[in-house]
């Protein structure tokens, strides 16, 4: 039997803006996405039944094979698609999981691709669109893989005819869920903790109390910054405080100020072209609906 395979490409918020809490839970943004040429690798061969096998380095993230999106958006859209043929799923896993990357999304968005041209049916089907948005969020965007400007909670996409730029993503290997972020964004004491670090220093231990983060992990993060060189580590007594280091802080600072600089110039020729493209859609569509504009096929 053909095996048909797909990669799961990585998601990249180049932007990303919470406008607001949703009456039922969900968040409205705004946000450029690009993928990444990293990838999970999904192969399907059909079948009449539906499973799931994860192999490669991230395999031990993907938990049961029953809760995993790829199985769920199979389903959903076997529940849409009356005679649809499933079959079993292979899964690479080199993705990290939870890393705000979209990893399980991009999984099941080409699980839905793969269910697609099995079954001869379009990608832009509002079967595979419907069984994508009840999969989750992120999966519509995924669904696509290609650069655009995402709002609502996901389903709204416009696309974007992006240049290939390089992006270097450092994955700390401490898993955040995206709903643990956004509740993270929404609760004020989290909120009060970021704006008192903004007026001030304040201790590894009056951080790590109120967050869902372990002593260790921030320990290992400091690691990464001594090696790094941006920080030095002292010991006093019982205490081991951290110091900043200005000299690489500066260089940071000053490449970080040159990438902003880089985001504004293009993200201001983004919304020109955005706005030029609008445009032309309402041109667009009032001559379409003018009754003075003959009809294209009375040309």
């Amino acid at each position: 039997m053909l095996a048909l395979i797909d990669d799961a490409r990585a998601k990249v918020n180049l932007t990303l803006r919470v406008v607001g809490r949703r009456i039922d839970g969900y968040h409205d943004l705004e946000s450029v996405v690009a993928f990444a040429d990293c990838a999970d690798r999904l192969t399907l061969k059909t079948g009449s039944d539906l499973t799931l096998d994860a192999s490669g380095p991230r395999a031990p993230e993907c938990g049961e094979a029953a809760d995993n999106l790829v199985i769920k958006a199979a389903r959903l859209l076997a529940a849409r698609v009356a005679g649809v043929r499933l079959g079993a799923f292979t899964l690479d896993k080199q993705l990290p999981v939870a890393a705000g990357i979209g990893g399980g999304s991009a999984d099941a968005a080409a699980a839905l691709r793969l269910l697609a041209r099995a079954n001869a049916i379009e990608i832009d089907d509002p079967r595979v669109t419907v069984a994508a948005r009840l999969t989750g969020a992120d999966v519509p965007v995924c669904v696509s893989s290609r650069a655009c400007v995402m709002t609502g909670v996901g389903e709204t996409l416009l696309p974007l005819n992006l240049p290939t730029m390089p992006c270097l993503l450092v994955n700390p290997r401490v898993p955040v869920a995206t709903s643990a972020v956004f509740a993270a964004l929404a609760d004020p004491t989290r909120r009060a903790i970021l704006a008192e670090l903004a007026e001030r220093d304040a201790t590894v231990t009056e951080l790590t109390a109120p967050l869902p983060i372990s002593m260790p992990a921030v320990s290992r993060h400091l690691k990464v910054l001594e090696h790094a060189a941006l920080i030095s580590r002292t010991r006093s007594g019982k205490w081991r405080a951290s110091h900043l280091e200005a000299a690489p802080l500066r260089e940071a600072a000053d490449w970080i100020e040159r990438y902003r600089r880089f985001w504004d110039s293009s993200l201001t020729r983004l919304d020109a072209h955005l706005a030029a493209v609008q445009a032309a859609a309402r041109a667009t569509d009032r001559m379409a609906n003018d009754p003075r504009v003959p009809d294209n096929k009375e040309l």
